[in-house]
């Protein structure tokens, strides 16, 4: 059985329908990758799964897990740039839901927190201000929250955004890793040569929605031109 089952899903938002009739499903250690054009409606889906307070209809189910044990790296926000508080501060805010610092936490949520850190490269600066750091090194740092709130999948929304090329590279090479270990991935994306280079499924949001294996994606759209 699928993480991850989606049936018949339609989204509005200010009453206005965003898509509808979507059905895809998230296998154990998938990558899915999401694309379309800005307004599509891709980060309203990744809300609507999350569980915000989301007008919809259809059916989202999971499998061993609830959308409160996904884990969720939102795009960058200047608020997060500025974020006054030590590398190990977020990290650990993970397992507040992200919003909540100085909680006290116990010796499992320490180690996972230790262990997500040394697997992103963080703990010769987990002392650091967040705020001090490059744009590459607080994009760690917050998909390391995100995987401290993970039980079985991740949901990255334009993780690469503003990077730079080198940093990007990283940032792309990290995720890979993570879903190699056994990470589910769903990735929204503009960058459609990494999706069909690095994922496993494709879900395009258009006027025509397309599911299905990267190979059929560079079928359906070499039929399409």
């Amino acid at each position: 059985m699928p993480l991850i089952t989606v049936e018949n899903l339609s989204s509005f938002y200010e009453g206005k329908k965003v898509f509808e009739n979507l059905s895809f499903t998230v296998e154990d250690d998938d990558y899915l990758c999401i694309l379309g054009e800005n307004g599509s409606g891709k980060t309203t889906l990744m809300k609507t799964v999350l569980g915000f307070d989301i007008k919809h209809t259809g059916s989202i189910k999971f499998n061993g897990f609830t959308n409160k044990e996904i884990g969720w790296l939102p795009q960058k926000t200047q608020h997060q740039k500025d974020f006054p508080a030590s590398v190990k501060e977020v990290v650990m805010s993970g397992f507040a839901g992200g919003g909540f610092l100085g909680l006290k936490y116990n010796k499992s949520q320490k180690n996972t927190a230790k262990k997500n850190m040394e697997l992103l490269g963080l703990i010769d600066i987990a002392e650091k201000s967040f705020s001090e750091l490059s744009g590459g090194q607080q994009q760690k740092v917050l998909l390391c929250r995100a995987l401290c709130a993970a039980k079985k999948v991740i949901l990255l929304d334009e993780p690469v955004t503003s990077l730079d090329e080198s940093a990007a590279e990283e940032m792309y090479g990290i995720i890979k890793k993570l879903n190699d270990s056994g990470m589910a991935v769903i990735m929204i994306s503009h960058d459609v040569m990494h999706a069909i280079n690095h994922s496993k499924h494709i879900l395009r949001l258009s006027n025509e929605i397309f599911f299905g294996t990267k190979d059929e994606y560079q079928k359906y759209i070499a039929e399409d031109m």
